[in-house]
């Protein structure tokens, strides 16, 4: 047992080092908002100050429609980035995603990294597993425990199939899930959503996994964190090494994945994220249909820092989204939602 809890420990702990230290973001691909931009309105008529961008996700309130995307868990590193980022969350009413929840259930001894409700207790908090342990041994139950131990109020699934490929541990058998995440939804007792972690899901896809009862997506698209490129770090075997690379494009542009899902799944409750930086970026992938926009890798090394770092960027991608609405002219999520002032360049 205490094998597995260090090889689980050990893998984490290298995601972070390598996140950290390594070029790991996709090459000749991007988020695509950067072919958007906002027409500019000279004369607002709101005041900046009664700007709100306030919004719900899973019955709770947000002070800002922003996500902590999930990370990482399972390691003593990830101990202090998941309690600075549940602190600050709650102290800025963002939602919280959770690293892989996986080592908790499996090891008791690595329970304690995931417990965050103390921190956060009045913000929607994600637990999180891959939807590919659903084809190795993990049932509602697991999906359940992982939930207690998070205190969660909901779960999100991740799909990162081509992450499994590259992984040297990894799991590929990826058949039937679909009718595992149905048969989850209906017994879980809590929203169940599905991300990817960095390639994309696309309005097929997604509109697929809404048929089976998924409560939200978070298309997580290309343009931020390649995890082929990650995995690439770890990889002892030269030929799969190189193999690596050819992957280093692939995935669908953030941008793109937000247009194709809001087309196909007009009432869906969808979650942005992939590659987001700024606060620009979250009004942007809000004006094209997202609820919430996710951030990732760009918190991670302020986390790490200290509460003090990740308090500024976070303030800083707040007044850039708030910024953003006040030269279009936009009071509020829902205008931003409906603005006519986004434009493809």
């Amino acid at each position: 047992m205490a094998d597995g809890a260090d090889r689980i420990e050990k893998r984490k702990a290298e995601h972070i080092g390598i996140c950290l230290n390594e070029q790991v973001i996709g090459t000749n691909v991007t988020t695509g908002l950067e072919r958007y931009r906002f027409m500019h309105n000279a004369l607002p008529e709101i005041d900046f100050a009664e700007i709100d961008l306030s919004t719900d996700f899973l019955g709770r309130k947000l002070n800002v429609p922003l996500l902590v995307s999930s990370m990482s868990g399972g390691t003593r590193q990830a101990v202090e980035l998941n309690r600075h980022l549940a602190v600050m969350a709650e102290r800025r009413g963002w939602a919280l995603g959770v690293g892989s929840a996986r080592a908790a259930v499996e090891h008791e001894q690595l329970r304690y990294g995931f417990r965050l409700r103390t921190y956060a207790p009045s913000i929607p908090i994600l637990a999180n597993l891959g939807a590919v342990q659903l084809n190795y041994g993990y049932g509602v139950d697991e999906c359940r425990r992982a939930v207690d131990i998070v205190e969660a109020d909901g779960l999100v699934l991740h799909l990162n199939s081509l992450q499994e490929l590259f992984q040297p541990e990894g799991n590929v058998n990826f058949k039937h899930l679909l009718g595992r995440i149905e048969t989850l939804c209906g017994k879980l007792g809590v929203p169940v959503g599905v991300k990817e972690v960095g390639w994309g899901i696309n309005g097929e896809v997604a509109a697929r996994l809404a048929q089976v009862g998924v409560a939200f997506i978070d298309v997580a698209g290309a343009g931020g964190t390649s995890w082929s490129q990650v995995e690439k770090h770890r990889i002892a075997d030269p030929v799969l090494k190189a193999a690596a690379e050819a992957f280093a494009d692939w995935g669908i542009p953030t941008s793109e994945c937000i247009v194709e899902v809001r087309e196909r799944l007009p009432g869906c409750l969808l979650v942005a994220s992939g590659g987001l930086q700024t606060g620009v970026d979250a009004a942007k992938t809000i004006a094209l249909g997202a609820d919430l926009a996710g951030y990732g890798r760009t918190l991670l090394a302020p986390a790490l820092d200290s509460v003090d770092s990740l308090d500024g960027l976070m303030a800083r991608i707040e007044w850039e989204l708030k910024a953003a609405m006040f030269g279009i002219g936009a009071g509020s999520i829902s205008e931003l939602k409906q603005t006519p002032a986004l434009m493809k360049r």
